[in-house]
């Protein structure tokens, strides 16, 4: 994964000080991403913070810090932790990390989900680390405690032998071969992440689709149409969840960088940012989008479970969501 990368040992400098000389954006988003420090996270387990959207907000933590993929759309590298600190992480305090969770948990009366997959992709770097065959296990053993992962990774080996009682709930970021083309640099095709769901899948494991960013290029309608007709009849999906474009003006800018000004993202944008900070699609943009990416799901799958992420309080009103909000991929 890194095969040619030079070996520094700096044992006196923290995980999110590693100088990278540049202050070019763009080129300090790539030497960040051709960058693994291994470090320690003392504040890895939290509780999200959104704001002025529907988040339900949720518990968190953090093994891994970043991603080694290049989408183009990031929305990731905005975030403020990412904008100061753009390397790929591996946390080396993992038992400690796992100590925090229990603490949390034991205070529980319900189960709940611990997400791993906000600030990072969660098996992206499993070949590397083997986290995987450490926590599906801790969270079989929990009460209350529930994981829930975000990936695009195919790295799903080391999960498909584990005892994990349906305690860990995976869930793959997907988009349309033609998406994936345009947007998705160094990332494992729709095709290949689909195979690693069906076999997680027969492996018990309960498994879930994040369809986001939904980007509604030229020919969308059939675009999608197509591949969810794909995923929904192909796959046995507990949950499939929605999102559009909701970025900081900084991933927005990288995105730019990369694309040029004049791209399907950001030619679509609003002006103006909504009220939590973040920059998205108009709102009547989004509903003939979430219309007929609903309809779609409904007519192939209709008890299937649809949540929305990241949204406002006026788009589940407007589709007569507002029953559902609250039920996304974050949580159980």
């Amino acid at each position: 994964m890194y095969p040619n990368a030079q070996i520094v040992e700096r044992l006196d400098l923290p995980h999110n000080r590693v100088e990278l000389n540049s202050s070019e954006p763009l080129e300090l988003h790539y030497r960040g991403k051709n960058t693994l420090v291994l470090g320690v996270h003392k504040s890895a387990v939290r509780s999200s913070e959104e704001d002025r959207n529907t988040c339900p907000n949720y518990w968190h933590f953090s093994p891994y810090g970043f991603c080694p993929y290049d989408c183009q759309y990031c929305y990731l590298a905005g975030t403020p932790g990412v904008k100061y600190s753009p390397t790929v992480k591996i946390f080396l305090n993992l038992r400690e990390i796992l100590d925090q969770i229990y603490r949390v948990a034991s205070r529980l009366t319900r189960p709940t989900a611990f997400y791993l997959g906000k600030l990072q992709d969660a098996l992206a770097l499993d070949p590397l680390t083997g986290y995987s065959r450490i926590m599906i296990p801790f969270f079989a053993r929990q009460k209350q405690a529930r994981l829930t992962l975000l990936t695009k990774s195919t790295n799903v080996d080391n999960l498909l032998d584990l005892d994990h009682q349906r305690h860990t709930i995976l869930s793959w970021s997907l988009n349309p071969p033609e998406i994936h083309l345009a947007f998705e640099k160094n990332v494992p095709s729709p095709g290949k992440r689909t195979i690693a769901i069906k076999k997680c899948a027969e492996a018990g494991y309960p498994v879930r689709a994040v369809i986001m960013p939904i980007i509604p290029v030229e020919g969308w309608q059939n675009i999608y149409t197509s591949f969810l007709k794909n995923l929904v009849q192909s796959v046995p999906l507990d949950r499939i969840t929605l999102g559009q474009i909701c970025s900081y003006s900084a991933a927005l800018k990288l995105t730019e960088r990369k694309l040029g000004k004049r791209n399907p993202i950001s030619s679509q944008l609003e002006k103006t940012k909504s009220k939590d900070g973040r920059t998205r699609f108009p709102l009547t943009l989004r509903l003939k989008v979430y219309r007929h990416l609903i309809d779609t799901i409904k007519k192939l799958q209709h008890r299937l479970d649809i949540g929305l992420c990241m949204e406002e309080y006026p788009t589940f009103k407007a589709l007569n969501m507002e029953g559902d909000i609250g039920r996304c991929n974050c949580v159980l």
